[in-house]
């Protein structure tokens, strides 16, 4: 079993619109709700492989009672814990003429300390179920800086591997409690580490704890540093459409792969393929199959060795 952990879920609201034009109002044409949040989406897309997965994280008030219900609705195992405070929504605008999305996310929640608490218990118990657990998204107001390192030494205490997707001080606080691979993109791995060397930047983080680091660079794919070695692994097309959804399709391969042993280079593989398979669609948690099969033979995967780490 896969967890996901989802400490800032949300009910994603997405407007569709003709085009996207600032400082003028627009006429929506769809819209479309549905319970959210990074972890919330990597389960999603787990689900869509057939791959048993737990959702876990904090939600509350009318909002949360909607997320629940939703992620009911949609077949997803939930085991999330209340909180007082009502769960925020998101909003992304997807403009129809071109594929692009903009996305509005607020704060999140103020979370109690004794709800913290709640959660850590309830965690801890589900912990020991899985094989993998992917802690993914922002933390909300009153969780402590270290949360997700928490998370990271409880798993670990269980034997299941980490895969932490965040940024920003949550990720740099939880890198000390060793998880087993973090997922930053380019600009996450230059605001936490202040260099814009993709290559070095990751092995930096891996040298603060990090077992293996995989860095999104967008269309131009994956850059991992891992103790099996490094690999560049990149998209054979680019693809137009919304890439809201594609680091949580990245994960969602990184802790597939994990879970079956998969080696590295084909973990690659599998995450760029399934990335890219989630840029045409709208919304986050969706990916095309049909991409995704037609990529995933043919995803080059280079070997990167130490003379060509800065090219």
């Amino acid at each position: 079993m896969i967890l996901t952990v989802t400490l800032n879920a949300a009910l994603d609201v997405t407007y569709f619109v003709d085009r996207l034009t600032p400082r003028t109002s627009h006429r929506v044409h769809a819209v479309h709700e549905r319970a959210g949040g990074k972890g919330v989406n990597v389960a999603r897309v787990l689900a869509a492989f057939g791959q048993p997965a737990t959702v876990t994280g904090l939600a509350g008030g009318p909002t949360g009672a909607v997320l629940r219900r939703e992620l009911t609705a949609a077949g997803l195992r939930h085991e999330l814990v209340p909180i007082a405070a009502d769960s925020r929504r998101t909003v992304t605008v997807v403009s129809r003429e071109d594929g692009d999305a903009t996305v509005f996310n607020p704060v999140g929640p103020v979370v109690q300390p004794a709800e913290w608490q709640a959660f850590t218990a309830h965690y801890t118990e589900l912990v020991r179920e899985a094989e993998v657990v992917v802690l993914a998204g922002s933390l909300p107001p009153g969780l402590p800086a270290d949360a997700y390192g928490q998370l990271v030494a409880l798993a670990g205490v269980a034997g299941a591997a980490t895969v932490l997707d965040t940024s920003g001080p949550a990720l740099r606080a939880a890198l000390a409690a060793g998880p087993d691979v973090i997922k930053p993109n380019a600009a996450e791995l230059a605001a936490v580490t202040g260099g814009r060397d993709l290559a070095a930047a990751a092995a930096e983080l891996r040298s603060a704890g990090a077992l293996a680091v995989v860095a999104s660079d967008g269309p131009d794919g994956l850059h991992a540093v891992t103790p099996q070695g490094s690999w560049r692994a990149t998209p054979p097309e680019r693809l137009a459409g919304n890439p809201t959804g594609a680091g949580d399709a990245c994960v969602a391969a990184l802790a597939a792969g994990l879970a079956a042993g998969t080696s590295w280079p084909e973990i690659l593989r599998e995450a760029v393929a399934l990335s890219a398979a989630a840029v045409p669609c709208p919304v986050a948690g969706d990916f095309d199959a049909d991409t995704y099969h037609r990529l995933r033979s043919t995803v080059p995967v280079e070997e990167v060795h130490a003379a060509d780490t800065h090219r």
